[in-house]
């Protein structure tokens, strides 16, 4: 299974990225879709694109080691985004809901604390907040940033 991982400026389709996921064969039991979206104030993403590519492929492959996946789908977007725009999308696919799940949270963990992405707002730059700290330090001792 090779993760699909994609910073793109570029709107994605969700439901083609379900549609891809739940294609992989009759063993997927279970598809786990997590959308997260532009709250508040238009945002400015920057990143370095082969630094962030590298960085969520390592993720991947974390999840990857940890559970029994079958499909895995990283998609963040980068440049000014509107209120209510999607900026992400994670969709993990398994044979049993557990795995997905965990994976899938996991995967998001890591993409709103460590992943090499620095955002703008109307107010200055923005930074994760404390709890989402507390949820990705759950996974330290299963996974060192790359």
């Amino acid at each position: 299974m090779t993760p699909r991982i994609r910073i793109q400026r570029e709107p994605f389709d969700v439901a083609a990225e379900h549609a891809r996921l739940v294609a992989l064969g009759p063993s997927v039991g279970a598809v786990v879709l997590f959308t997260g979206q532009v709250r508040d104030e238009p945002l400015f993403l920057e990143h370095y694109p082969a630094m962030a590519e590298r960085a969520i492929a390592a993720v991947a492959d974390a999840a990857r080691e940890r559970w029994p996946l079958l499909g895995l789908t990283a998609l963040h977007r980068h440049g000014r985004l509107e209120v209510g725009e999607l900026i992400v999308l994670v969709g993990t696919a398994s044979a049993h809901r557990a795995a997905a799940f965990a994976a899938a949270t996991f995967l998001m963990d890591y993409l709103k604390t460590r992943a090499p992405f620095w955002k703008q707002g109307a107010s200055g730059w923005v930074e994760a907040t404390h709890a989402d700290d507390l949820a990705a330090a759950r996974w330290e001792d299963r996974f060192t940033t790359p």
